[in-house]
């Protein structure tokens, strides 16, 4: 049943300032908002036109959000007002929507701008009353608007709002953030200098610390981890140590916000002095100031924003008056609603105690990598496998390290399984992986030999290098050797020991795990090429291009850049179209060539269908829509598996690496037996995957019974539940399917008072 709203929908988007990724949230809750039957209204220039009213109030309409995916900031304005801090600029504002008839709000903003959302709702009442006693409105228009309700949307590069994983603009300004810092390396690396970079984050070092970790800095300032006192001597031996194990450069990350234990501020032109005056290096100090903010938003964001904004009308649908009002969320990788003022209470906390110098609270809260060094006689084997993908370097250089930390001998399989059988093995060491977590493909090598023919020398071989736990990252190969090896137990005695698979394939397509490793990356780039060639269908007029992805069977790369992009459809595997629903599509085509959006964008995954090729649907859409539009086909092919890791790539691989090293450490301990190590239960050979709200190790034979092994994908897929979304946006006319919803949640309950470094936890 198709859902319609019988009250305005009111959409405001106001900032403090713009950031990238927001225009994805505005296109979303606007078609969204029209296909339930409401009316959407911008309110150019923020606060500020909503006060002033006039022509700043207009109607949203369907064709007025069209080519905003690809935009930075936001295309209808934001301003500074302190009209709005003010009751009689609040009376103002509530005047010019009840003269509408809106009763619904829609903030995308941080902090401020929701507080002072709920602010105005709470009063909402009161200004009716004063409305009437001063004749500006009827009694009747106020029975009509009796109640305001509200829903937030964070939007912030920072990622400082308490109760959201993300939020929107952050994954964009990581994009502009490790772009500069990976072509600063290369001069550094050149010319053997030492880099400072400062990124924004004036109370929260989030941005800071991911792109440590994404660049393997040698030292990170944030604002809610304060140096101990002499760190200025730690520093510099860490720096000259980097530089006697071979390396050339020295990367130092700075938060803005950045300050010692005494309050003052630590700043790039401070750290540039000690280095060149202590240690002679020629170093460089760069501040990288709003270019985080602008450029062409990320993937991820533009699936944020629009996940985001559908969530938000809901939420809009189902509130009463007695609903708070909430902010929609991001946890893990479901959406949340949160009441808005815990968590700008939370938020405020966190503010709080890092002004009273409570920075023990926030390092509680800081789950960073703090280890013993501990010895052991423990060799863990780190090979990829399958078809190579960006991250997967980074997920190695991660395990290596934390391997290292943990005591661990590390072992470098090249070449996969292939290697394993062949003896391939050599030890790897710290200064091995270096500079790895930028590198795409993969350095170790990697093959699609799958272990079952191979296996008598594999168990060799596993016994000749004593090799106690496996590390295996890669794609549906990796899933389906490491149950290969498990089955294989029963009559090798060598295969008992512990094994993890780290999934890490542009495909997504292991079962067990949300996201993989290189997804993000390959995402990306068919994204940012979809922008290019519906800029220049845009130019020509009246032309539709059908472009193939990858994916093999798995249609998440064809679905979710279609939803990035803005495609009219996603044609896949796991969802059967026939004749007729190619025949839809092309009368779709055909109408919307009729309004002032003249071009199309059709995306096929490869494998979708044997009969209905990419070449068979170019032919049929070129036929069907002669003199009317013409056609251009596009095959994507290998690009989408090259180029660097993206910032969330490189992050996600970090994490899954380190965390896989330190289960198989504790997993060792539980398997250690009279001596030696021996591991054959459900539970000691997992799949390390993102699912839903965090990381989990699931046992690789339980995976089994959820896994289509014909066509290589999980028989069930969340993404999936994505498909009616964008179909949506596209125009069609489908019913959205409601019976999931999603509930209001509290944050203070589950959160203690600081959490603002819980973002930085898995």
């Amino acid at each position: 049943m198709q859902i319609v709203h019988q009250h305005s929908l009111y959409m405001k988007l106001t900032l403090i300032l713009s950031v990238s990724g927001m225009n994805a949230a505005v296109r979303a809750t606007v078609r969204v908002g029209l296909y339930t039957g409401a009316k959407v209204f911008f309110v150019h220039e923020g606060y500020q036109g909503l006060v002033d009213g006039g022509d700043n109030i207009r109607p949203a309409t369907w064709e007025s959000v069209s080519m905003m995916l690809q935009l930075g900031g936001t295309v209808i304005g934001s301003a500074r007002c302190k009209d709005f801090q003010t009751r009689e600029g609040r009376l103002k504002a509530a005047l010019n929507l009840v003269k509408r008839g809106i009763t619904n709000l829609c903030v995308i903003g941080g902090d401020g701008s929701l507080t002072g959302a709920n602010q105005f709702r709470t009063e909402w009442s009161g200004l009716l009353g004063e409305l009437i006693s001063k004749g500006k409105i009827t009694a009747e228009e106020a029975k009509c608007a009796s109640h305001l309700n509200i829903v937030g949307m964070v939007g912030s590069i920072d990622n400082d709002f308490c109760g959201t994983d993300m939020t929107i603009g952050t994954d964009s300004a990581l994009h502009r953030i490790v772009e500069v810092v990976d072509s600063i390396t290369t001069t550094a690396q050149s010319h053997q200098r030492a880099f400072i970079l400062e990124v924004m984050g004036r109370h929260c070092g989030y941005l800071a610390l991911v792109t440590a970790l994404s660049c393997g800095a040698d030292w990170v300032f944030i604002p809610e981890m304060p140096p101990d006192d002499g760190w200025e001597d730690h520093l510099c031996r860490r720096l000259m140590e980097t530089r006697n194990r071979g390396s050339r450069l020295n990367v130092i990350i700075v938060a803005e916000g950045a300050m010692g234990r005494d309050g003052k501020p630590i700043t790039c032109d401070q750290i540039k002095e000690l280095v060149t005056k202590r240690l002679g290096y020629d170093t460089r100090a760069t501040i990288l100031g709003h270019v985080q903010r602008g450029g062409t938003p990320s993937a991820f964001d533009r699936i944020l924003g629009s996940r985001m904004g559908v969530e938000a009308v809901m939420a809009l649908l189902e509130a009463t008056p007695d609903t708070p009002a909430c902010v929609v969320s991001l946890s893990g990788n479901q959406a949340v609603r949160l009441p808005l003022m815990e968590c700008v209470q939370v938020t405020k906390d966190v503010t709080i105690a890092m002004k009273e110098g409570k920075y023990d609270e926030a390092v509680n809260l800081l789950q960073t990598w703090v280890y013993s060094l501990c010895a052991s006689n423990i060799n863990v084997a780190v090979l990829n496998v399958g078809a190579p993908c960006a991250g997967m370097n980074a997920a190695v250089r991660a395990a290596v390290r934390i391997g290292i930390i943990q005591g661990h001998s590390m072992l470098a399989v090249h070449d996969g399984f292939e290697g394993l059988a062949q003896g391939k093995i050599e030890s790897i060491t710290w200064n091995s992986v270096g500079g790895w977590t930028g590198k795409g493909g993969s350095v170790l090598g990697t093959k699609r030999t799958l272990p079952a023919k191979h296996i008598e020398e594999i168990s060799l071989n596993i016994a000749k290098y004593n090799i106690h736990a496996l590390v295996i990252i890669g794609g549906f190969e990796a899933f389906s050797g490491g149950l290969e090896l498990v089955h294989a137990r029963q009559k090798y005695e060598e295969l008992c020991i512990p094994l993890v698979v780290i999934p890490a394939t542009v495909s997504n397509n292991v079962p067990g795990s949300d996201f993989s490793i290189g997804a993000d990356t390959a995402l990306n780039t068919i994204t940012s090429t979809c922008d290019r060639i519906k800029q220049s269908a845009a130019g020509t007029k009246r032309r539709v291009f059908i472009i193939e992805t990858m994916g093999g069977y798995c249609g998440y790369l064809a679905t979710m850049s279609g939803l990035a992009a803005g495609a009219d459809a996603a044609y896949i595997f796991e969802e059967k179209f026939n004749i007729r629903d190619l025949e839809v599509n092309v009368e779709h085509l055909v109408e919307k060539m009729k309004t002032t959006v003249k071009r199309g964008l059709i995306l096929r995954n490869e494998n979708s269908n044997a009969n209905y090729t990419t070449d068979f649907i170019f032919n049929l859409y070129s036929e069907e829509g002669k003199g009317i539009f013409d056609c251009r086909k596009n095959v994507l092919g290998h690009m989408q598996q090259g180029g660097t890791p993206t910032p969330f790539d490189r992050n996600f691989a970090t994490k899954m690496g380190a965390k896989s090293v330190l289960w198989l450490t504790e997993k060792l301990k539980e398997c250690y037996r009279h001596g030696r190590i021996f591991a054959n239960s459900q539970d000691s050979a997992c799949v390390l995957g993102m699912r839903k709200r965090g990381l989990m190790f699931q046992p690789l034979t339980e995976l089994k019974e959820q896994t289509d092994f014909e066509h290589r994908i999980p028989r069930t897929a969340w993404w999936l539940k994505l498909r009616p979304i964008l179909k949506i946006l596209a125009k069609y006319k489908i019913n959205l399917d409601t019976s999931e919803h999603t509930h209001m949640e509290h944050i203070i309950s589950k959160r203690t008072p600081v959490t603002l470094s819980g973002k930085m936890k898995e």
